[in-house]
């Protein structure tokens, strides 16, 4: 009988959709306690990005997984090297067969629990120092390094795309493992709190979900639907992290457009809704890792938009509406066109949730991780 290993992961702010990081961790963790792994996570302490009745620190325990909550140093750009740091710490002494690590900058710490014997897999959601808010200074030389650590540490490093995946064997001819993110078939809501909230109805709106980020691409989104000709609304749903005068400067740019709504970060029933009754889902980004919220919403059979980047594009393939990016312009002759001709939005809503549910599914994703930590890839 195959012994059930002990893992622990850090990286992760919480167990949340705070973002794409925190959704993975979350299902890869779930999914294996279930098949009799023990899991531990190792979370920031601290404040959730979205206000403090999202945070989790008084629970101990949740659906199985073991919840620590370590040291945090509350301040830009020190949140994620402290609390990485402790993690790393405590993973390396504790009782445990595998520790998994997400992201570039957490992966800094690769060597500490390699030095006390422990077998160590990286998981690179995006090359994070690509990232706006990580473009100079003390973050981006910590990120890179994180990424040289990964390399140079890690037993195995799995990626979310072939873009990536190339550039590390490019860049350091380092094999890595192309596992993408598993999505699951979700329950379609109908439209009860987004109408009593906002307004909106069912095929009413154009629907951004994502954090406010520059990368993004939302202002693009922006200056694009001010010049479309529709009476469907855009919704901009999500939380800001670290970003709030990029949240400032979008508002001003919709100030003028009352069709544009920004709900703030959104979770449970509400998002449900807003992926079940969107017209069309836009993912507008200049960068991404591999983008959850786009599988989310293809897998409630939603016709998509998205830019030409790799990540996107690999994920959509010729199931969705694709731009180019950062092109204002041929986003906005794009939305436009969605908006002018439905029996366009109408086939490809047909063919979105089932095409996705079969190439991203978690329990293959949770089987290939499990190799990875066995040593059997």
């Amino acid at each position: 009988m195959e012994k059930k290993l002990s893992v622990a992961m850090f990286g992760q702010k919480r167990l949340s959709r705070e973002g794409g990081v925190e959704i993975v961790v979350k299902e890869l963790s779930t999914r294996m306690v279930k098949k009799g792994y023990k899991i531990t996570c190792y979370n920031r302490s601290g404040h959730h990005v979205s206000g403090a009745e999202y945070d989790t620190a008084d629970k101990k325990e949740y659906e199985g997984i073991y919840q620590k909550y370590v040291p945090t140093i509350e301040k830009k750009g020190l949140a994620a090297v402290s609390s990485s740091f402790f993690a790393a710490l405590y993973s390396a002494f504790g009782k445990y067969d595998v520790v998994h690590i997400h992201a570039e900058g957490p992966a800094y710490f690769s060597w500490l629990p390699k030095l006390f014997g422990k077998r160590v897999i990286v998981t690179i959601h995006g090359l994070d120092w690509q990232r706006e808010k990580w473009k100079s200074g003390f973050a981006s030389k910590f990120i890179r390094r994180g990424e040289k650590n990964a390399v140079k540490y890690a037993d195995e490093i799995i990626v979310l795309s072939k873009g990536v995946q190339d550039y590390f064997q490019v860049t350091y001819g380092r094999k890595t493992h192309f596992i993408p993110n598993g999505v699951n078939r979700p329950e379609i809501q109908e439209a009860e709190l987004i109408t009593e909230k906002f307004g909106l109805e069912k095929d009413s709106y154009i629907l951004f979900l994502g954090r406010i980020v520059p990368e993004k691409g939302i202002r693009y989104l922006v200056e694009a639907y001010k010049q479309v000709k529709t009476d469907k609304k855009l919704v901009i749903a999500g939380g800001s992290s670290d970003t709030d005068s990029f949240m400032k400067e979008l508002k001003e740019l919709a100030r003028d457009d009352d069709r544009i709504i920004f709900t703030g970060f959104v979770q449970g029933q509400m998002l449900d809704e807003l992926y079940s009754n969107t017209y069309i889902y836009t993912l507008p980004s200049d960068l991404e890792g591999m983008p959850l919220s786009l599988l989310e919403a293809m897998s409630y059979g939603n016709c998509c938009l998205v830019s030409d980047i790799p990540e996107c594009t690999e994920v959509v393939e010729d199931k969705a509406l694709i731009f180019k990016k950062s092109d204002v312009n041929n986003l906005k002759t794009k939305l436009q066109e969605a908006c002018d001709y439905p029996e366009i939005v109408l086939e490809l809503k047909d063919q979105a949730a089932d095409f996705i549910l079969v190439k991203c599914n978690w329990d293959d994703v949770v089987q290939e991780t499990v190799e990875l930590y066995r040593g059997e890839k």
